[in-house]
């Protein structure tokens, strides 16, 4: 407990008085310490909380002078004044201009009996302030010792508990997302809306450092967990006292272990989903079904996706390793780093399908996400200043057109310094928008006329349009067209023998592309369904 000037004089030991009659308040001041001074201006010698005594050798005895003396003591931040008494001092009783300038400052007046040395009075201090301190380490272990043995349990919420129950702090710890993971008591289960800004602060510069502020009278204290890259947020609610202070880096560290154990425990349900995306890239022409299931599987309901190809970090901007290290230890390195951030990038996109695989110049990270995920914000947070490549939004069953695309996207983003995007129909809708009209719709005719005059023509360049927009894939054509796949693949064998074209040569499914682009209002970047056309499929 903290040593109040209440205690001081109830010591008898001590025997000291209060020289007028002083109000609660201030018998309620804390002493931190002890001092004795008899210059006429001790203040600036002063630290703050101090039990300042003199002998009054030099204490003036002019009304105006005694309130200036006593201001400087009170503006020094002292606690108190205290004045020696006895034979052969300068005074036997405290004078009367000190003690009316003491009580019109507010400043506590004792006096101090010839019997009781100065030194008395200083080991007294002395020895409450060394009681405390010992007491708040008595604290501070036991806690550190609730908290070790809750870390024996489960999770995270047996160590949060712990920590509330005996310091009466909050606690909820987060992940890196900012969603609440586990909470101390049901009281601090819902953090601030303040509270979000501050974890979101904290979570951008990783374990680089914490963030407090003060919302509705309330402190918050934010703390980054984690060994080695950021696992979660810790956020404190109140104001921790001393003791408490002294526990909160031994509670991050228990916390951050056990961020760590889940992280380590979540391992094979990761490889499972990097297994599953392997599975589903497999196939050159999977069922729509099928590829619809496997994202199901894994709460991926996304009815667009798209293929994300981020290089692995411990490459250089132009794909090459870091030349620091050699190339064994380098190697390990940067493919474990490229590990770590692909658990960090499956924690972000829902469905966490992402597989790290080997490529020519060092690891790749491979990953499929929803068309509405803002996959720049997750970048930015969890593969900052690394290649990106992000494909075009297409069906489940043609996202290996996308992923793809992404992959020939890496040396743009290393070029650029920043993820780069397919942006469908760029190099036509230039094109388009600079060729004579005339001239672009005879060269369309000259690709489709054959069609034109077929009698089913518009059927078969609807379906040859669909089959194109979608990458190829001849599920998603079948269903935008409402017709059996085996339809569609009749209709494009028959477009094929009419034109004199073939699917699988790629300039020829450019000028196929190209020419129903146009026929369908030249520059516009997006489909007969409203969504953006994918450029023709490659090889």
């Amino acid at each position: 407990m903290p040593l109040h000037l209440s205690d001081l004089l109830a010591r008898p030991d001590l025997g000291l008085s209060a020289s007028y009659d002083m109000p609660p308040r201030l018998l309620a001041r804390t002493i931190e310490a002890a001092t004795v001074s008899d210059l006429p201006a001790p203040g600036k010698w002063l630290q703050g909380g101090e039990l300042l005594m003199t002998i009054g050798l030099l204490l003036p005895q002019e009304p105006a002078a005694c309130r200036a003396y006593v201001r400087d003591v009170a503006e020094g931040g002292a606690a108190c004044l205290a004045l020696g008494l006895g034979q052969g001092l300068p005074y036997q009783e405290a004078p009367e201009p000190l003690v009316t300038a003491a009580e019109e400052a507010g400043l506590p007046l004792l006096t101090v009996p010839d019997e009781v040395p100065f030194i008395a009075v200083t080991k007294a201090v002395f020895d409450a302030r060394a009681e405390e301190q010992r007491a708040l380490l008595q604290r501070a272990f036991a806690t550190q010792r609730r908290l070790t043995a809750a870390a024996t349990g489960d999770g995270l919420r047996p160590m949060l508990a712990e920590w509330t129950a005996a310091t009466g702090v909050g606690a909820a710890v987060f992940d890196p997302l900012g969603r609440l993971l586990s909470a101390g008591a049901p009281a601090h289960r819902t953090p601030l809306a303040q509270a979000q800004d501050l974890i979101e602060r904290v979570a951008a510069r990783g374990l680089r450092g914490s963030a407090s502020s003060t919302a509705a009278g309330q402190q918050l204290e934010v703390q980054p967990l984690g060994a080695r890259r950021l696992r979660g947020l810790l956020l404190l609610t109140g104001r921790p006292d001393d003791a408490a202070r002294s526990v909160v880096p031994g509670l991050v560290s228990l916390l951050s272990l056990e961020l760590e154990r889940r992280h380590l425990r979540d391992e094979p349900e990761r490889r499972r989903r990097s297994a599953l995306l392997s599975e589903l890239l497999a196939d050159e022409d999977p069922a729509a079904g099928r590829a619809r299931d496997i994202l199901r599987s894994v709460g991926l309901t996304a009815e667009r996706v798209r293929g994300v190809v981020v290089a692995g970090p411990g490459t250089g901007g132009t794909g090459g390793r870091t030349a620091s290290a050699a190339p064994d230890a380098g190697a390990g390195a940067a493919d474990g780093a490229a590990q770590e951030m692909a658990a960090d990038l499956a924690l972000a996109m829902p469905g966490g399908l992402v597989r790290v695989v080997d490529g020519a110049p060092g690891a790749v990270i491979e990953a499929v996400v929803g068309e509405e995920l803002d996959i720049r914000d997750v970048l930015t947070r969890f593969a900052p200043r690394c290649p990106a490549g992000i494909g075009p939004a297409t069906a489940p069953e043609a996202v290996r057109v996308s992923l793809r695309q992404a992959t020939g996207l890496l040396a743009v983003s290393r070029s650029s310094g920043e993820p780069a995007e397919a942006r469908q129909s760029q190099a036509s809708r230039l094109l388009l928008d600079l060729g004579d009209r005339r001239t672009l719709h005879g060269y369309a005719d000259t690709v489709l006329g054959p069609l034109d005059l077929a009698d089913n023509g518009e059927e078969l360049i609807a379906t040859l349009t669909a089959w194109l927009e979608t990458g190829g894939a001849w599920d998603a054509t079948s269903r935008r067209l409402g017709v059996h796949r085996h339809t569609v693949r009749n209709r494009l064998d028959k477009a094929m023998d009419l034109t004199g074209r073939r699917l699988d040569d790629p300039d020829d499914r450019f000028d196929l592309w190209l020419a129903t682009r146009i026929r369908r209002g030249g520059a516009s970047a997006t489909g007969a369904d409203g969504r953006p056309a994918a450029p023709p499929p490659g090889r």
